[in-house]
């Protein structure tokens, strides 16, 4: 047992150096790019020094779980590679001690960064994230319109139905309104049009409102009665405008219920909630991929290695890419469409794993 954690200690010794660089490096880079990207539209609108500064520094939390993965995969590839090349692993081999179990250690830092990763993404990232956004967008003038069109409503049970044309966020007004009001078995009761509604902080204020109504078997058109009050908040017309990466899980959820009680499509939102969960598994399934393919070359040992476990995570990615879309437009069930590429490589990694020489 000494001997096996010794070893566990060597395979970590060796690990950690090369991960924290390659972390740094990946992070740096992608800050690079971001500030690059932005760089000549922060000089057409003169943003400060400082302002730029700190917009990257609000970005350095995201680069981080950008580059976690891929830092967790070539630094595995890289120390196994080089144990290999040193023939070390040779000599560890012939103690007994199987390629899965030395490591072991790999496996379980990958899985202990996954279950970091999920914490870490919705406490710093998340906020953090919002803050560049909001900085970025005032400094260089842009604002988001958060305002919709095309809207459909489904309240009371089902009982009443709003169709709007537009809703004005920024002052709580909506235009092109028709109501429909149902009876407890779906029968048709009442349709009240308008041509805009205002919020008064407890009910909308129709203006030029008509109601038709059957009386007698006659559709009758009357005004709207001064008595008629709906209540449906504004925030039920405007969850499109929210940006559902900027959301902690918890958001996120409240998110999917709202949408799932108005009677908006919430397939994607449900995906994307999902998908925080299961992509924080990438950690966890990089590295298993990676140690998989740590001992199957013989020659470029360091070189095919990387290879391989670059192309096995980009294959991950766009299987995940492929079943997050097809989840987002209902064709599989959100929960299915987020983990079923998590389970899928998992047990490709655990397979090749067992194959492993040793």
């Amino acid at each position: 047992m000494n001997r096996v954690m010794i070893l566990d200690k060597y395979l970590l010794r060796q690990f950690f150096p090369i991960f924290l660089i390659a972390i740094s490096m990946f992070a740096f880079i992608l800050i690079l790019i971001d500030l690059f990207t932005y760089l000549t539209r922060y000089l057409n609108n003169e943003v400060p020094v400082p302002t730029i500064i700190l917009i990257s520094i609000y970005f350095i939390p995201k680069c981080i779980s950008y580059a976690m993965p891929i830092s967790l995969l070539f630094a595995a590839a890289y120390t196994l590679g080089d144990l290999y090349a040193k023939n070390e692993l040779t000599c560890i081999f012939s103690t007994g001690i199987p390629f899965w179990r030395f490591s072991l250690s790999l496996l379980v830092l990958g899985f202990l960064v996954s279950i970091f990763t999920f914490f870490y993404d919705d406490l710093l990232v998340i906020p953090t994230l919002k803050a560049k956004n909001d900085l970025s967008r005032l400094a260089l003038n842009q604002y988001i319109h958060s305002s919709d069109s095309d809207i459909v409503v489904i309240t009371r049970g089902g009982r009443l139905v709003y169709s709007v044309d537009y809703f004005d966020n920024e002052s709580n007004i909506l235009n092109g309104i028709i109501i429909i009001e149902k009876g407890e078995h779906g029968e048709y009761i009442s349709q009240i049009r308008a041509s805009s509604a205002e919020w008064n902080e407890t009910h909308w204020v129709f203006n030029n409102a008509v109601i038709y109504r059957y009386e007698n078997d006659i559709l009758r058109i009357r005004p709207l009665p001064a008595g008629n009050q709906y209540t449906e908040h504004p925030d039920l017309f405007n969850r499109s405008a929210v940006v559902f990466q900027e959301l902690p899980v918890k958001e996120a959820r409240l998110l999917v219920n709202d949408l799932r009680a108005v009677g908006l499509s919430y397939y994607q939102a449900q995906a994307n909630y999902f998908h925080r969960f299961s992509f924080a598994s990438t950690s966890f399934i990089v590295m298993i991929l990676s140690v998989s393919m740590g001992g199957r070359f013989r020659k470029n040992i360091l070189l095919m290695s990387l290879f391989t476990s670059l192309a096995a995570a980009v294959v991950f990615y766009i299987v995940e890419m492929l079943s997050m879309t097809m989840a987002g437009l209902n064709y599989i069930p959100p929960f299915v469409g987020a983990w079923f590429p998590v389970f899928l490589f998992i047990g490709i990694g655990v397979l090749l794993l067992r194959s492993a020489k040793t």
